[in-house]
């Protein structure tokens, strides 16, 4: 069988086929521009694929709710060209085949937890902070949705002592995502961060923010696994630094097997970039 993928983001779009086992068999990447301008494209790169079904992981905000009119659209998205279109709609008209729909952050979570670092787990987080922050969960084998989806980047944080900074977010200032994404990370310093691998003052103060998100993430939802991608994880110095620091905040509070293994529980991303778009063969395979 040959299942259609696409990891649909802000900034460009993955399509690629792949079959049963999430192998990627063909991909290509097209600019995320109007979808006048990206939607042929894509369309057309599947047309003579011989797909059975297509899986989309895709940016946000996103309607998930299959009893809802707008299920399958993209919803108030900043990319203003993109709100409120039926992404879902248009592929199903000019493919007839089966599509799943999920966010990019479960799509990268469920690539993990068929195929990597998260497989044997049933309760798993996947957090992605690059240029921004989202996060897709799995609560009891299944992936969370609720009353819309996740929108983990958006939770306020304390800020750190001494540190003043106003945040990026437009919406909340100082949230994770205005206080740790790349574009706060660029604002805050000046330089983007993979300029400043060696400045220890930013990995120390980013890694006090992740931890603290780390941290509220463990006590509510109590994954069994935390994974960590998107550009700014390329940093692996963070890694220690972000484990040390949830240890410190729990504060002995939590006494489980995996925080005193925390190596193997906050961990990085394990299938070399692909884990959104082999996420997106596997909601292809499911919707078949």
């Amino acid at each position: 069988m040959r299942y259609g993928a696409l990891e649909a983001g802000g900034t460009k779009m993955i399509v690629a086929i792949g079959d049963e086992n999430g192998k990627i068999l063909e991909r290509a990447s097209f600019p995320t521009l109007t979808p006048a301008e990206t939607m042929p494209k894509m369309i057309d790169f599947f047309k003579d694929k011989e797909i059975v079904s297509l899986g989309i992981a895709c940016f946000g905000p996103i309607d998930l709710n299959k009893e809802s009119k707008t299920y399958g659209y993209i919803t108030s998205t900043p990319k203003l060209d993109w709100k409120n279109y039926d992404i879902v709609g248009e592929f199903k008209r000019a493919l007839n085949v089966p599509v799943g729909f999920d966010t990019d952050v479960n799509g990268s979570l469920l690539g993990e937890i068929t195929w990597g670092c998260a497989q044997n787990k049933t309760d798993a987080i996947y957090l992605t902070i690059g240029t921004g922050i989202g996060g897709g969960v799995m609560t009891n084998g299944k992936l969370l949705h609720g009353m819309l989806h996740p929108e983990m980047g958006h939770i306020k944080l304390a800020l750190e002592e001494g540190d003043s900074y106003k945040g990026k977010c437009p919406y909340h200032g100082t949230c994770f995502e205005g206080l740790a994404a790349g574009p706060a990370i660029e604002e805050r310093w000046g330089k983007k961060a993979v300029e400043l691998a060696d400045n220890k003052e930013v990995w120390e103060l980013e890694s006090a923010y992740i931890a603290q998100a780390l941290s509220s993430y463990i006590l509510t939802l109590s994954p069994q696994i935390i994974i960590l991608g998107g550009g700014v994880m390329h940093q692996m110095q963070l890694f220690p630094l972000i484990r040390k620091k949830v240890i410190e905040q729990l504060n002995g509070y939590i006494n489980t097997d995996e925080i005193k293994n925390i190596d193997e529980y906050i961990v990085p991303a394990s299938l070399n970039d692909d884990q959104g778009i082999m996420g997106a063969v596997k909601l292809a395979i499911d919707a078949a």
